[in-house]
């Protein structure tokens, strides 16, 4: 099976220092649960998320207090015999590590041969650098740009930022309830907030509408449910997640002289190829509303995004309002139109996909999958320009 293939994990969280509050063998059971779920992803085609830094212990048993290493370490001991064929062949790297100008300090002496060995390995690893950023905050910004899916154990403040990080950009967060710190904090913080059923599908939403809700209470595990059965659900879970959306913005007018060619575009092209990338194709038409003022549904959507595709055939006030504001927004945008239509914008910085009725749909699928690939990893129009790089 690879039901999560290329979908990138990024399992973060603490456990607490205090041994009163997590005995030794609680340390000992969550680090097990750690190992057996990167196997059992692994398994799945998953790709990871793995920041490189030090590795703090605690001060009575010596064990880590991250996890970080350890999903390296299982990574390194079992990515040969458990990642399925799919997986291997996928260009993706199996591991993006963020690091900073550190890192090489940072490492351990006893961590070395992990990192080597992953290293060792051409196109395994892809490292992002935060530079001379050795603030957590610059390292989260870029995980969670890189993450698909947030899984959270126990932590403090560093966890319900990356949460808010995963929740703004429209990815799952999947809050894991191991008390591994006290119970208003981290992971245990956003799993209570989770549970309340009108919150539930912000941290993470299944294709059948209302069952995220349920979907979580059987991840609500149990101390006496065993490693192996607590590793089951959270993949389950996992592998149920909707897929990264799409957002369509196009002509929806049926009177309009257009909208006959374009909806015949949109279900014979750019459907199919959304969905042989690995995304869901959302259209807010109206029929169906979760807000009082169908704008607001709209933008929403279309701020959770992971990629939006802007047909402008029809020249409509509201496509062009809405594509800008993707653009603002720094998302991959896909932009199409009938041959003829007028674009009142230069197609320099904004290439535009022109298409016609008249080729076949097998020759209008390759033009798109053409464009998309050459456009999926463009620029922003205006890049970041800190002052302190």
């Amino acid at each position: 099976m690879t039901s999560l293939l290329g979908r990138r994990i990024h399992i973060a969280g603490k456990i607490s220092e205090d041994a009163q509050l997590v005995p030794t063998e609680k340390v000992t059971a969550v680090r097990e649960f750690v190992s057996e779920l990167v196997k059992s992803l692994l398994k799945e085609g998953a790709t990871f998320v793995v920041p490189v830094d030090c590795e703090p212990t605690r001060p009575g048993d010596g064990l880590p207090v991250l996890f970080d290493w350890l999903v390296l370490e299982t990574i390194r001991d079992y990515h040969a015999t458990l990642r399925p064929a799919a997986a291997r062949r996928d260009p993706r790297p199996l591991i993006v590590a963020v690091q900073h100008h550190k890192n090489k300090e940072q490492i351990p002496d006893e961590k070395c041969p992990i990192w080597d060995a992953l290293n060792d390995v051409e196109d395994l690893v892809y490292i992002e650098n935060a530079g001379h950023w050795n603030m957590a905050s610059k390292r989260m910004d870029i995980q969670a740009a890189q993450g698909d899916v947030l899984i959270v154990l126990g932590g403090d403040e560093g966890v319900l930022y990356l949460a808010n990080l995963y929740r703004d950009a429209g990815k799952p967060v999947i809050p894991l309830n191991f008390p591994i710190v006290p119970a208003e904090k981290g992971a245990q913080r956003l799993f209570d907030q989770a549970l309340i059923r009108t919150q539930t599908e912000k941290f993470f939403q299944l294709p059948e509408q209302g069952a995220a809700h349920a979907a979580l209470n059987k991840i609500n595990l149990r101390e006496s449910m065993s490693t192996v059965k607590k590793v089951e659900a959270v993949v389950h879970l996992i592998s149920r997640l909707r897929k990264p959306v799409a957002f369509a913005v196009r002509l929806l007018n049926p009177k309009h002289d257009s909208y006959q060619a374009v909806e015949d575009y949109f279900e014979t092209v750019v459907q199919p190829m959304v969905e042989e990338f690995g995304y869901e194709l959302v259209t807010i038409n109206g029929k169906r509303n979760e807000h009082a003022f169908i704008n607001q549904e709209i933008f929403e959507n279309l701020h959770r995004s992971s990629v939006v595709v802007v047909d402008v055939t029809g020249e409509r006030p509201n496509c062009f309002i809405e594509l800008g504001y993707a653009l603002g927004r720094g998302l991959p945008v896909m932009v199409t139109a009938q041959e003829g239509t007028a674009l009142p914008f230069d197609t320099s910085p904004v290439p535009t996909q022109m298409w016609t009725t008249t080729s076949t749909a097998a020759q209008k699928k390759r033009d798109f999958k053409a464009y998309w690939e050459a456009n999926a990893q463009r620029r922003r129009i205006v890049e970041p320009d800190p002052l302190v790089p």
